[in-house]
């Protein structure tokens, strides 16, 4: 990924990619060359040499510095700096029914930085609302084309569905964990058939509460839970619920899902200091959700704003007041936290470690 222009920031709308780990805006055409002058009393022929041998070396440097940039090409081509899709036409948009939530002073702060690990490869970063990838105001992920194969209500299609989707949500989320030097790979997916299937965290029941499931680097589907019957034919609603279980794998790769659960083991699960981090886990990557499709319709794909507008009003219908619990937030945060990922496509706007509490109850 590369910088935008010098001078230059991406239009209002736009997305700037995460800084390139190591590189400097400064270095973008690599640093100037510097020949000393020749030493005094060389022959003519000496000259001549030491001339072509310049010449040969800033022939090699433009050549470098051609190739760099024609190895950027691909990157910038669809580095998001033209607009967002069409958000600012809110006519078009259910309305949100409150503000966006903001974040203030970090509630949650951290003390571990790099995880520790044997490899001197990228490493999860242990912090939460001072996590390096919440604090670029206008990193985003890069507009994109997402091409799904037609939703159909049976096992075989959804299935196909979904691993395409799971192909969509890597290319988008895995250059931008890159950029910031963090052990991105895709997560594993699952499409469990039965009443309820086995993890790494347990037995997992199929229901209302468990439409889709993540843990530890493993992404479940189980057809049975997406509830069909009542949804139908929307493919927005099923793409939403899948991204937003994708958000907790990138939750996992950068660290913010460990930094979360130690808070959560410390202050007790049921707490309410526990239950409050549960919520702010959740939000996050309910607004992850919203940044995947907000960067992905009408980008010439088949995410079309018929399936991004029923995923925004389809957000109202799932939190807390539904579930009755209280380790996911309230429908109307639900649907807030999503949609603010949606319609700005800004990761530092899904800072919900950083939020007051009330905008995370």
């Amino acid at each position: 990924m590369t910088q935008p222009p010098h001078g230059q920031w991406p239009p209002r709308g736009a997305v700037q990619p995460p800084p390139v780990h190591g590189q400097h805006p400064a270095q973008w055409h690599g640093a100037p060359h510097h020949f000393p002058p020749p030493p005094p009393r060389k022959s003519v022929g000496a000259i001549i040499g030491i001339c072509l041998g310049a010449v040969a070396v800033l022939v090699l440097g433009l050549v470098a510095i051609v190739s760099l940039n024609r190895d950027d090409s691909d990157h910038v081509a669809n580095a998001g700096y033209s607009t967002l899709p069409n958000t600012s036409s809110r006519a078009e948009l259910p309305p949100s029914g409150s503000s966006s939530p903001s974040s203030s002073t970090n509630p949650f702060p951290t003390s571990p930085s790099r995880a520790p690990s044997s490899s001197s490869g990228p490493q999860k970063i242990l912090k939460l609302g001072d996590h390096p990838i919440l604090q670029d105001p206008n990193a985003g992920l890069r507009n994109r084309v997402c091409t799904l194969p037609q939703w159909q209500s049976n096992q075989q299609a959804a299935e196909a569905f979904f691993t395409a989707a799971g192909k969509c949500l890597d290319n988008a989320w895995g250059p931008f964990l890159d950029a910031y030097d963090l052990p991105f790979t895709p997560p594993a997916l699952h499409f469990p058939t039965g009443a309820s299937f086995e993890t790494e965290c347990g037995t997992i029941q199929v229901g209302i509460a468990t439409a889709a499931y993540y843990c530890e680097n493993n992404l479940y589907v189980p057809f049975r839970g997406l509830q069909t019957d009542q949804y139908g034919n929307n493919p927005g609603v099923y793409l939403a619920l899948f991204a937003h279980e994708y958000g907790h794998h990138v939750q996992e790769v950068a660290g913010l899902m460990d930094a979360a659960w130690q808070k959560i083991y410390d202050a007790g699960q049921n707490s309410p200091a526990g239950l409050e981090m549960s919520r702010r886990k959740e939000l996050q990557a309910q607004c992850f959700s919203g940044m995947f499709l907000g960067a992905h319709v009408d980008q010439g794909g088949t995410v079309s704003r018929d399936m991004y507008n029923k995923a925004w009003n389809d957000q109202e219908t799932r939190g807390d007041n539904t579930s009755r619990s209280q380790d996911h937030g309230t429908n109307a945060h639900y649907a807030s936290w999503w949609r603010a990922g949606a319609s700005n496509n800004r990761i530092a706007d899904c800072n919900t470690f950083s939020a007051p509490s009330s905008a995370v109850s």
